[in-house]
């Protein structure tokens, strides 16, 4: 029996090891069912959205839309800045298999240098955007279009490219816009919120190639260009003005200069030029001093181109009479411990003839009859010591010292044009006060008002603010100074070399030393010398001013041997000229009927 059965349990073994093993296997197959559907249950259920990112981030993609800036104009419509269309390239590196290829193929059309490029490529791998090479010229587009450039690892971005026209005239006044369309200086950085636009946006979809696939016209919006300025600038007189100025600059060497031409009714700057200068589309080796506009920049002591004013103000406050005679002491006045001196020994003058001659204890005695308080008024109330409030970047307030450091020498040097500074802008917008009859207006680089062919949409909306600040003296008294004083400067005064047949002028010198940085002192070596006139003196219908900071050629540095000359040319320039243009249109409309 026990042999029988023997073989019959040795049979049931493996029988019993393969159901066992059968058992295993279906369970590891359930169990891996299992597993894999509780993944799928999690990737839907908790991280859906996760890979909906995922995937949008490889397939959509979002193009900014440049918007095209608006141009800028002079006051005729002619462009001073435009913008045109042009390409730029860009790699895509995470689609490109062969770096070193691209590099060499692109390189050679771009002029790059190809191992800086393929090491570019290489850095930015994982990325899906880099610029190449901005703002190409026609030639260069097409070059690279028919190159054999991998699909969907390249392409040309519609730009736009700013020009400036007239050789860069007017620079300083216009500015600049730098690649990324952001406006630098002038009216670019000034106006650069209405002169930018709004960029638009392009969302699309491309396939795993790069092959667009589709436009999201939900998310997607068109770009909306700029607004067009209309400036004041006049273009013709613009260019006579840089004329003029760089011949200044080549017969007295300065450090700097500048010229500004106003139309003192409205307050509008005709033209505006700044020594040295850059031009906007090269900038590779421009001076560091070039960015700098003098006009408004420039803050110095005024001399005794201040003296209209404070005489002014000492007759509209009743203090001083226009038939007065003023004792001069013979060039020598105490005032304390300080010691003035004139260039001659004037005995009495009279109030025009102080000016005329130019006298520094005259006026040191005017200030005197003013007192403290009546001549600080009468320097803030002509705008001294605050911005003007023109468009432009970079404007100084100049420097007026707080009342109470005022002190008795105050009251000589003040009216004298020392012991404050001022900006070119600020000093010729006090002369124009004179000249519009007494009204102290903000200068601006817009059109007040545009012809109706230049108010357009995209125009219409820029547009300059009210001129009048404040009446600051009576028409008469500002006539008076005008066509008597002012005007005696002119033809037997200290700016005789500004005299010019058939043009009634009228102005004031300016000889100021400059403060020596090392020593606390005035130099005697550095000058800034000035010029403000108009013209006509019976009807003022412009005012100009050129100021000359350090002249170094040989010959005497004075405002009316160095400046008043070209002023003068200037002046006669831009009275033929604003009586072509119409100007003033109204000279009453704007008058404010009574003081404040």
């Amino acid at each position: 029996m026990n042999d029988v059965d023997q073989p019959a349990q040795t049979a049931a073994t493996p029988r019993s090891s393969y159901r066992w093993r059968a058992v295993l296997v279906r369970f590891v197959m359930l169990t891996g069912w299992i597993i894999l559907v509780g993944r799928l249950i999690q990737l839907q259920a908790t991280q859906h959205a996760q890979l909906q990112v995922r995937v949008a981030r490889q397939s959509v993609h979002r193009e900014v839309l440049p918007a095209r800036p608006g141009d800028i104009l002079d006051r005729s419509g002619q462009a001073l800045a435009m913008t045109i269309e042009c390409e730029s390239l860009f790699a895509v590196p995470a689609k490109i298999s062969d770096p070193l290829r691209f590099a060499w193929q692109v390189s050679s059309i771009l002029n790059l240098n190809t191992d800086e490029l393929y090491n570019s490529l290489l850095q930015s791998r994982e990325k899906q955007f880099l610029w190449i090479r901005r703002r190409l010229n026609e030639q260069q587009a097409e070059q690279i279009r028919n190159l054999d450039l991998p699909a969907g690892s390249w392409g040309l971005r519609t730009e736009f490219l700013r020009r400036y026209l007239h050789d860069g005239y007017a620079a300083h006044v216009i500015g600049l816009r730098d690649i990324d369309n952001r406006g630098q200086g002038g009216l670019e950085e000034s106006l650069d919120q209405a002169l930018r636009g709004v960029d638009g946006v392009r969302v699309f979809a491309r396939d795993a190639r790069g092959v667009l696939m589709d436009v999201d016209q939900q998310q997607s919006r068109p770009a909306r260009a700029g607004r067009s300025v209309v400036s004041s600038i006049d273009l013709p007189l613009q260019i006579r003005t840089e004329q003029l100025l760089d011949e200044l600059v080549q017969e007295w060497r300065p450090k700097g200069a500048c010229a500004i031409v106003m139309e003192p009714w409205s307050g509008e700057v005709l033209s505006m030029a700044s020594r040295p200068a850059f031009h906007p589309e090269r900038l590779e080796s421009v001076d560091e001093r070039a960015w700098k506009n003098l006009a408004v920049s420039a803050v110095f002591e005024p001399g005794s181109t201040f003296k209209p004013m404070i005489t002014g103000w000492a007759l509209e406050r009743g203090c001083l009479q226009r038939d007065e005679q003023i004792d001069c002491s013979y060039g020598v006045y105490r005032m304390g411990p300080r010691v003035l001196h004139d260039h001659h020994s004037y005995g009495r003058l009279s109030v025009t003839d102080v000016l005329v001659k130019s006298s520094n204890i005259g006026m040191a005695k005017i200030g005197e009859k003013l007192g403290l308080d009546q001549l600080y008024e009468g320097v803030r109330s002509f705008g001294f010591g605050r911005l003007t409030g023109i468009e432009l970047p970079g404007e100084l307030p100049g420097i007026v010292h707080p009342r109470a450091d005022w002190t008795i020498y105050s009251l000589g040097s003040i009216p004298m044009g020392q012991e404050l500074a001022v900006t070119p802008l600020q000093l010729l917008t006090a002369h124009a006060a004179l000249a519009n009859g007494g009204q102290l207006r903000r200068p601006t680089l817009l059109r007040r008002s545009l012809q109706p062919e230049l108010a357009t949409a995209d125009t219409a909306t820029v547009a300059a603010g009210e001129a009048v600040d404040s009446l600051l003296l009576s028409r008469e008294t500002a006539e008076w100074l005008v066509r008597e004083p002012m005007r005696q400067v002119v033809e037997r005064g200290t700016a005789k070399a500004a005299r010019l047949p058939g043009i009634s002028l009228f102005g004031k010198t300016g000889t100021a030393q400059k403060l020596d940085p090392e020593t606390g002192t005035y130099s005697d070596r550095a000058w800034v010398v000035s010029f403000v006139c108009g013209a006509p003196a019976e009807a003022p219908r412009v005012v100009v001013l050129v100021m000359v900071d350090e002249p170094t050629a040989p010959g005497i540095h004075y405002g009316g041997t160095v400046a008043a000359p070209t002023a003068a040319r200037l002046t006669a320039i831009a009275e033929q000229r604003v009586a072509e243009l119409g100007l003033p249109a109204s000279t009453e409309s704007t008058r404010i009927s009574q003081k404040p």
